[in-house]
């Protein structure tokens, strides 16, 4: 049987993004998700599937409404569909490690893009790319071709893009001010300017910090989400291989010029918090304070400042160095490979993919869309709202720069974290060719140890459990 037209672009795309990324693929469409149910004409019986996400109270009670839906419309109509039941964790941290320890994988989970290594690996999910072709999922406008890259492996669509946040910058806008900056000739974005330089981020921070105000002007992260955007802007690469990296790349002559840039500003004391400033408290609680005028951060960070009195605060995309870069915290929509009825649980993402089910949780101010029919409405941009400039987090998706798949993540900033700190807190003359390349030599322990030597592995004869053999008993001879 042939696949349909949407199957064909969307597996074409995969493969043809295969070549070229080697574990990732991508298509220049996405999907118009219809609540079609299954054709599949023998379904196991079910009376009730498993609904897995993590996040804020209010996203899990968006969520809640959702399935409340389904189920009533099940029990209303009489439709011959099983009962959902949703488990909740705090984040995918939390349900990763219930599933570690033996816990049951949802029927149909939300999972971060960072674990889809551990997904494969583990065998946790079942690609959905026929599922969804099956059920009339047209793979179309509704869908950037960075959200189904992010979710494609192995020449498969290994679960649907959920949400698509890039990294922004967060700016108080009584410290940043950019019409005081403009009048006071200094280099500002215009009201309509939909980036800035690198040169106008340092601006904004030296004019934000006041001293007799006590304010700062900036703080990024020392690690390697918080100064890979802009590496990436500078020309270099966090990793020495997009796709199988053994090491990281920091002494890299294109990672150095983007660092010896960068970090002129975040190194300047007068400009960023100090020792006893984040010993006191996090950035975020500074910026909440207004008394830090930039922090970066993702989408979920909203519904937090919104509730903040006093504070006015917007958006604007990662300054830029040489070209637009960014990181992502991408989520998508995946089914158990242990579910007692795929073509069920198929059904209900379908439901969970529609523009109305993503709209209730858009609703709550934390999701970023990947469904743009979502993204682009007003249930998403939310006008009269903080930030003003909501569409940044449309506008800047096609700037990420996705990560290597790879599990070894948290051992990774576990290793290099010191140097990371020393390479933008510390004090003094920075040697950053000694520190780059310390960082890089740290980082391959974890992401290409070395193989055992000749010497660790049991000799011929040996017991292999590092004792020498036994000499043979007097007046015998060796064979």
């Amino acid at each position: 049987m042939r696949a349909s037209r949407g199957r064909r672009a969307l597996l074409g795309a995969v493969a043809a993004v295969g070549l070229a990324l080697s574990a990732v693929g991508c298509t220049d469409g996405g999907a118009t998700p219809g609540p079609a149910p299954s054709t599949t004409p023998a379904q196991p019986e079910v009376s009730q599937l498993t609904f897995g996400v993590y996040g804020a109270p209010a996203e899990i009670a968006a969520y809640r409404a959702s399935v409340d839906v389904w189920n009533a419309a099940a029990k209303g109509e009489g439709e011959d569909r099983p009962e959902v039941k949703l488990r909740s964790w705090p984040d995918h941290a939390a349900m990763r490690a219930d599933i570690d320890a033996g816990a049951p994988v949802p029927d149909v989970f939300l999972a971060s893009r960072s674990d889809l290594s551990w997904l494969l690996e583990n065998r946790h999910n079942q690609p959905v790319d026929e599922l969804l072709d099956e059920r009339g999922v047209e793979f179309g406008d509704d869908y950037s071709r960075d959200s189904i890259q992010a979710f494609s492996a192995r020449d498969r669509l290994q679960c649907m893009p959920y949400s698509v946040s890039p990294m922004v910058i967060y700016y108080n806008r009584d410290l940043v001010n950019f019409n005081r900056m403009r009048k006071r000739g200094l280099d500002a974005p215009d009201q309509d300017s939909t980036s800035w330089s690198f040169e106008q981020f340092a601006a904004a921070a030296d004019f934000s910090s006041r001293p007799r105000r006590d304010t700062k002007g900036v703080h990024i992260a020392a690690t390697l989400a918080g100064l890979a955007p802009f590496i990436g802007s500078g020309g270099g690469s966090v990793y020495d291989d997009s796709t199988d990296p053994t090491s990281l790349s920091f002494s890299s002559d294109g990672t150095r010029s983007a660092l010896e840039r960068t970090l002129e500003l975040l190194r300047n004391p007068q400009v960023t918090l100090d020792d006893d400033q984040l010993a006191e408290a996090s950035p975020l609680t500074w910026f909440e304070r207004g008394r830090l005028g930039m922090i970066a951060g993702y989408r979920s960070l909203v519904p937090l400042l919104r509730q903040v009195e006093d504070l006015d605060f917007d958006v604007m995309p990662m300054p830029v160095l040489d070209s637009s870069s960014t990181v992502g915290d991408v989520t998508g929509l995946c089914l158990s490979r242990t579910s007692e009825s795929l073509p069920l649980a198929a059904d209900f993402l379908v439901h969970e993919i529609s523009a109305d089910a993503v709209s209730r949780v858009a609703r709550t101010g934390y999701l970023a869309p990947a469904n743009l029919e979502v993204a682009l409405s007003d249930t998403f941009l939310q006008p009269g709202r903080e930030p003003r400039h909501a569409s940044f987090f449309n506008s800047t998706v096609r700037s990420i720069t996705l990560p290597p798949l790879i599990d070894t993540l948290g051992k990774l900033e576990a290793a290099v974290q010191p140097s990371l700190d020393q390479l933008v807190y510390g004090i003094g003359v920075l040697d950053l060719e000694g520190l780059t390349e310390q960082i890089d030599e740290e980082s391959q322990a974890i992401l290409s140890p070395p193989e055992p030597s000749p010497s660790d592995e049991p000799s011929d004869g040996s017991s292999g459990d590092g004792e020498s053999p036994a000499a043979p008993a007097s007046g015998s001879s060796a064979e």
